[in-house]
């Protein structure tokens, strides 16, 4: 009894750290949409005008946000101990801890973290970068994020490891996640509904488990690749990922795992933007 209570609770705290590894793997290069528009008809869900090299360096954050995520998690530590040069200088990322996980998923999950150095290094070598920008991966900004629902070449290797995690949460998908009493597949769906909330442009990714009016073809309700109606895969602009990975619904609002706010021209412009806002309406609060 004492074993099988050992393997439950190692189970529950490697699930957990492969919830919070989902989140992330979310918001990979397979989920950007790069310069094709949407079908909403509003501003705030289509597509940034930008030359290429601002499109693809803007991709470089989440690159940076997934390489400290998956190699604190397997190594407990991360870009300064591998390749520190790749930092051009950003801060270390704040909490950041190793994860417990089992021999299996830790390969996996390192193995994720140096692809993603290979990304970072891409970039700045083909297109140059920037600073590493500041990130939050403390338990207690996980923990709020969590607590809220909760909780983004390159691209076919940001989609392969977006299916190997959400296999393994599909094998764990009716136990429950430490400290949470919700099982994996709820917490899934649960991260999907907030992202879809954050994000403001409707619905876009599912849970592992899904009702079967939501299968493919209507006829399953195992949902290990995420896809709409026709089975193609879900797409975001580059304002939704900022909305998302920001965790305040608002692309110029910075939060969540970038306190200080995303680097390059696009998520720059974003952050001028609101400092243009703050100053109008402190104008125009002067006036009265």
């Amino acid at each position: 009894m004492k074993a099988m209570h050992m393997a439950t609770s190692s189970i529950s705290y490697f699930t957990t750290a492969l919830v919070l590894l989902l989140a992330l793997e979310y918001l990979g290069l397979d989920q950007l949409v790069i310069g094709s528009t949407t079908s909403c008809a509003r501003n705030r869900c289509r597509p940034v005008r930008a030359n290429d090299t601002d499109l693809i360096q803007f991709a470089l954050n989440l690159e940076y946000l997934e390489t400290e995520l998956f190699l604190n998690a397997a190594l407990g530590r991360g870009l300064d101990y591998i390749n520190p040069n790749l930092t051009l200088g950003g801060p270390p990322p704040i909490g950041a801890q190793k994860a417990n996980l089992d021999p299996l998923v830790r390969s996996i999950i390192e193995e994720f973290g140096y692809q993603e150095v290979g990304h970072v290094r891409a970039i700045i070598t083909r297109l140059g970068g920037f600073p590493r920008p500041q990130l939050d991966l403390s338990r207690e900004n996980f923990a709020r994020l969590m607590d809220a629902a909760l909780v983004a070449s390159l691209m076919g290797v940001e989609a392969g490891q977006d299916a190997v995690i959400r296999t393994l949460l599909y094998k764990f998908a009716f136990l429950k996640v430490y400290p949470y009493e919700l099982t994996v597949a709820d917490f899934t769906n649960h991260i999907s509904w907030l992202r879809n909330e954050l994000g403001r442009c409707g619905d876009k990714d599912e849970g592992i488990v899904v009702p079967e009016t939501l299968g493919a073809e209507n006829r399953t309700w195992s949902n290990v690749l995420s896809a709409d109606w026709e089975s193609l895969t879900y797409a975001r602009t580059q304002s939704e990922i900022l909305r998302i990975v920001y965790a305040t619904g608002n692309e110029s609002w910075p939060g969540g795992f970038f306190p200080r706010g995303a680097n390059g021209n696009i998520a720059m412009r974003f952050l001028k933007n609101n400092i243009i806002a703050d100053q109008n309406n402190l104008q125009e609060a002067t006036k009265h």
